[in-house]
């Protein structure tokens, strides 16, 4: 059984139930309503009144229907020719029709592969020759930017499309046909509505078989992709349904997949909005007022509550709203409760690897900040090991708390409000003289283990090695008394902007490799609400040279940096491009080693960042 049948066994038992309802805005012409009625600015529907965002309920799919369309289309697929292990480029936004092939897609025994496709040519070009797909899903207007008549238009606006319509492979498109779409693609919709195949073919066995790839990170040269199995994929979604506390019958309003596709299979509806919250706050915000739950990147939720404390919409938030997928800080947290009290806030921890893996209410990781980020209690059937030997560690260079020494700001239980502590009036009244302090807690990378755990990176699987029996975060951590895992660092350089890693190691090389270019060092910048600017520091050839006497002088706007960041489109992947590029006089060094000091660095820059720290 995988989370497939279970979904689809879910629908077969409340087949009029909503399972997807699909927002979309007023220009959206043709659209079916939703059942029910409008009446005063609320959508009264199946599902009882509810406010509604002012766009049109564009589309609604019951369970009944969403089973028949995944079953007939994962039947039109196999007659089309796919066969168990095909691997399916998928770029399709979510709405219906893309919710039903994916899933459709698995049914059927394919693989879903997230590629970016706003990625630069070269890496694209390097994750299809990894990839090796033998079909395409992809929305016709993404056909008709990338290789059809608005392809001018995309270049015009500095997006650099790959020409998916040259793909060699078979096509598959949602949406109205556009030019671009290839001659012999088809429709998506075409896979349910025109009897292409039979919904009662057999069903391969999906468990342990490959069903997820997500392109995370990497270079042109070794793209790096994490696999997950039908198993661990609906290990994740399981975990992902006691995160969001989702149950029959509740309302889940997200663009995000991971949220969505636990709430159907509980039975509940997923609310798709017509646009992100990045590109429609006000919108998103209106939409997702009182809904059950909803699971937002930390700069979408500074976008939701920029609009709500600017009065452009009320200020109601949902039940409960998990923020993850990149650190969520205490002063994000401190903020949304501020601003949306009636809201449950979450902090959710983990990675694409390993996904959940722990979770905190809001109100404790604000009252544990003084001890490191607190990223909560592993989740039912995650496993923690704190890897002591990765690194000679010391916490308390770290900031652990030893519990051996008492926190200032906490008050002394043997010491009268108001009164000094007497350092011998305490030697005297020391209950158990013999006693040894305890040693704080050991402090080491933290590796995950669980139901959600990856098969492994897909570069190793196609190679034969085995698969993934646990995850090395990169993140130095160690588990309070209570079994809480407290970050305190991270024992690799990443820097997380979005929900996008970057790992400064893999394209630095490439930029000293510029004209002009001595040295050239990639920080991330933290700002309030937990992401990161990333910025780039050069040297000049000539220069002073890395470890020059004196504290660096950055400056923006030089001839190197103007030149460096006109070239960098060139040799860095999309999503590693800097946010800005600055000049150096000389690289500070630290360590040993003598490498580069980076915390240094980004103190240096963060005022020309335009943030501060977090």
């Amino acid at each position: 059984m995988t989370f497939v049948d279970d979904l689809l066994a879910v629908a077969r038992a409340s087949p009029d139930a909503v399972a997807l309802r699909w927002f979309g805005g007023d220009w959206f012409g043709g659209g079916r309503f939703a059942r029910g009625r409008f009446a005063g600015g609320r959508f009264s529907g199946p599902d009882g009144d509810r406010r509604h965002d002012g766009a049109r309920v564009r589309e609604e799919v019951t369970f009944g229907e969403l089973a028949e369309r995944v079953e007939r289309a994962a039947g039109g697929l196999r007659a089309q020719g796919m066969e168990p292990g095909d691997r399916v480029l998928y770029s399709i936004r979510p709405r219906p029709e893309g919710v039903i092939l994916c899933l459709a897609i698995l049914r059927a025994g394919g693989v879903v592969v997230f590629v970016d496709p706003g990625s630069t040519s070269e890496l694209f070009a390097a994750r299809i020759a990894a990839a090796r797909p033998r079909w395409a899903a992809t929305e016709a207007l993404l056909y008709a930017a990338s290789s059809g008549p608005l392809r001018g238009i995309a270049r015009s606006r500095g997006l650099l499309l790959p020409d998916y319509g040259r793909l060699p492979v078979r096509h598959l498109y949602a949406g109205p046909w556009l030019p671009g779409v290839p001659r012999r693609a088809r429709r998506v919709a075409s896979l349910w509505t025109a009897g292409l195949g039979s919904a009662s073919g057999p069903v391969p066995e999906l468990d342990d078989r490959e069903a997820l790839v997500v392109f995370t990170s990497g270079t042109t040269s070794d793209p790096k992709a994490v696999v997950h199995t039908a198993r661990t994929l609906g290990g994740m979604l399981d975990l992902f349904a006691q995160v969001g506390d989702l149950r029959p019958g509740q309302r889940a309003y997200t663009d995000q997949l991971f949220l969505g596709l636990p709430a159907i299979v509980t039975g509940g509806t997923w609310e798709i909005p017509a646009r992100t919250p990045k590109d429609a706050p006000e919108a998103f915000a209106r939409g997702v007022a009182g809904a059950d739950s909803s699971f937002l990147v930390p700069a979408d939720v500074t976008a939701l509550l920029d609009v709500v404390e600017a009065g452009e919409v009320p200020a109601e938030g949902p039940t409960v709203l998990a923020v993850g997928a990149a650190p969520v800080t205490v002063a994000l947290l401190e903020r949304g409760r501020r601003v949306l009290p009636g809201t449950r806030w979450i902090a959710v921890y983990g990675a694409t690897e390993i996904l959940p893996a722990a979770m905190t209410e809001a109100d404790e990781k604000i009252a544990a900040a003084a001890a490191g980020d607190l990223v909560g209690r592993p989740l039912p059937g995650i496993g923690v090991r704190i890897d002591t030997a990765v690194a000679d560690l010391d916490s308390s260079d770290l900031g652990v708390p030893d519990p051996g020494v008492p926190d200032p700001g906490v008050p002394d239980p043997g010491v009268p409000d108001g009164d000094a502590p007497n350092p011998d009036a305490a030697d005297l009244e020391d209950p158990d003289p013999g006693a040894t302090d305890p040693e704080p807690p050991p402090v080491g990378e933290l590796v995950l283990t669980g139901p959600s755990l990856m098969a492994g990176y897909l570069s190793d699987l196609d190679a034969g090695k085995p698969r993934a029996t646990e995850h090395r975060t990169g993140d130095l951590a160690f588990q309070d008394a209570d079994g809480r895992i407290v970050l305190v660092g991270r024992n690799r350089d990443m820097i997380i902007r979005g929900t996008v890693n970057i790992y400064p190691g893999l394209f630095e090389p490439r930029l000293r490799d510029l004209p002009g270019v001595a040295e050239a060092v990639l920080v991330g910048v933290p700002v309030p609400d937990g992401d990161e600017r990333v910025v780039l520091v050069v040297t000049a050839e000539g220069g002073i040279g890395a470890g020059g006497a004196g504290t660096p002088q950055v400056r923006t706007g030089t001839d190197l940096a103007r030149a460096v960041a006109d070239r960098v489109p060139h040799v860095l992947d999309h999503g590693a491009l800097p946010d800005l590029v600055v000049e150096a006089s000389h690289l500070p060094l630290a360590g040993r080693s003598r490498k580069p000091d980076r915390r240094a660095l980004v103190s240096l820059v963060s005022p020309l960042a335009g943030t501060v720290r977090a």
